[in-house]
């Protein structure tokens, strides 16, 4: 009878997984049947075969030599049924003429629902709207910015100098700055979103099995939208081997720290709290729904952060005369030896917030973000664009146009945001690292105090040389821009530092 039992409970299963792989493979057969996966023309050839590697250290830096080479700035890749674009006509016709024919989009949703779940960066309609009421009620508020300055200024204060002192001191003095400036990123998140310190810029420079599981969570998700087709992963996933097994392992243990978070927060109290958790929970009280707000406030706020200021002091260091410009500003404005004390300071430092533009010009944290269209419809340059096809802008090769930003766009030059020494804003549709339109970053101004304190402080008090100053970035797959192997910096303290 067992051996009965044992042979009926194999045959189930083998009929559970021969239904599993039919519903599996026909719905993306028929998705691969409209992505022509066998175009012949070059630019899928080069994408299919990996040959763009042999000119391009980055896929990102061949999209924006197809871009710029493109009359109308706009490129097709077939074989994934993606439309790439770099005209900031067609950017605000996408994030704004035409909103509602562009959401994120179920494929898009699908490909980071394990990681992402319905936060407010995977999630379209009544969800994304909740979510940005809610989160845009508080960020709008004086006093949350003033909660978060002194987050920063305090993480900045007590860990981030202490850590460059201890390192200054030695006589190698290396470190890799990229992991500093996560670990200092996911402190002041966490801190300032949930009222929790995680300790992750100590001296000891702790392990934290949340951060690693979040970084890799976030590379092999980003992973399932360069397949071909999502037939690839979705039978890894049903079979769990491979980097799906990796993908669901780490989620798991997403999953279970930021539940910890929220049990955490309800022992605690939130009703008199300042963090942004807290006003959240005053109204959902699904759990699921909860973690899903978490993973989507630290996305937001550690990653793009520890980004943006990894490739600035990249470009600073290898452009020591903007370093000074920065650090003769702050004298005139602040005063020789004084410490910065409000955000009114910080306002009147219109260099520093031009090199701080200017560095994301060429290095936006998020390089590309894609959207789906719903109907047929033609961009501004004439381009057709088919229901369901996913359409993508690409700041990254915007950054390089000469025809945005003119002859001199590779260059790092601050200058080309000020008029009469004050900072002048560009068009976001040309300048689309916050987005732009009604998805515009709600939390831009705080990410860019965070930026400017940082930058600041440590250029102030530190000298700061790339240990290779020949190393070009080479960038980790991830949501977000890193550099392969982090950036391993000299430090050495000034010599009278504040």
């Amino acid at each position: 009878m067992e051996i009965e039992d044992s042979w009926f409970l194999q045959f189930l299963h083998a009929c559970f997984y021969f239904l599993a792989l039919c519903f599996l493979i026909f719905p993306p057969l028929l998705y691969l049947a409209r992505l022509k996966p066998w175009c012949n023309c070059e630019i899928c050839h080069t994408y299919l075969t990996s040959s763009w590697s042999k000119q391009f250290d980055n896929l990102c830096d061949w999209y924006a030599h197809l871009l710029k080479n493109s009359p109308s700035k706009t490129i097709h890749i077939h074989v994934l049924g993606n439309t790439i674009t770099a005209n900031p006509n067609n950017v605000e016709y996408m994030l704004k003429t035409r909103f509602e024919n562009y959401p994120k989009g179920k494929p898009f949703s699908m490909i980071l629902g394990d990681f992402l779940g319905r936060g407010i960066f995977n999630v379209d309609g009544d969800l994304w709207r909740f979510q940005r009421k809610m989160a845009s009620l508080e960020l709008n508020k004086y006093s949350i910015r003033s909660f978060a300055f002194e987050i920063v200024n305090y993480e900045i204060r007590t860990r981030l100098v202490p850590l460059l002192s201890l390192v200054g001191s030695k006589k190698d003095g290396v470190l890799d700055l990229q992991d500093v400036f996560r670990r200092f990123s996911f402190d002041c998140i966490c801190r300032f979103s949930f009222g929790l310190d995680p300790r992750c810029l100590e001296l000891s420079l702790p392990m934290s099995e949340f951060a690693d599981s979040f970084d890799l969570a976030s590379k092999l998700s980003a992973e399932r939208a360069m397949t071909v087709s999502p037939l690839v992963w979705k039978i890894k996933r049903v079979f769990n081997i491979g980097s799906e097994k990796k993908l669901k392992e780490a989620v798991s243990m997403i999953n279970v720290l930021a539940q910890e978070v929220i049990k955490q927060k309800r022992k605690m109290g939130f009703c008199t709290h300042k963090d942004l958790l807290s006003r959240f929970m005053s109204s959902v009280d699904d759990d699921t729904y909860l973690r899903d707000i978490v993973i989507s406030f630290l996305l937001a706020g550690r990653d793009t952060v520890a980004s943006a200021l990894t490739s600035l002091f990249w470009l600073l260091a290898k452009h020591p005369h903007v370093e000074s410009a920065i650090r003769v500003e702050a004298d005139r404005v602040i005063g020789a030896n004084k410490e910065l004390t409000s955000f009114e300071e910080l306002r009147e430092l219109h260099y520093l917030q031009a090199a701080v533009y200017e560095s994301m010009r060429l290095y936006p944290p998020i390089q590309f973000d894609s959207k789906f269209c719903q109907k047929d419809d033609v961009l501004p340059d004439g381009t057709f664009v088919r229901k369901g096809t996913r359409v993508t802008y690409h700041p990254y090769a915007m950054g390089r146009i000469k025809e945005i930003w003119g002859f001199d766009c590779l260059e790092f030059k601050p200058e080309r945001w000020l008029k009469d020494g004050r900072f002048f804003p560009e068009n976001p549709f040309k300048y689309p690292v916050f987005q732009a339109g009604l998805r515009v970053c709600l939390g831009k101004e705080m990410a860019l105090v965070e930026l400017k304190c940082v930058a600041l402080s440590l250029l102030r008090k530190f000298h700061i040389d790339l240990a290779t100053p020949s190393h070009t970035p080479r960038f980790s797959p991830g949501l977000t821009a890193s550099f392969s192997g982090g950036l391993q910096v000299l430090v050495r303290e000034r010599e009278t530092p504040l």
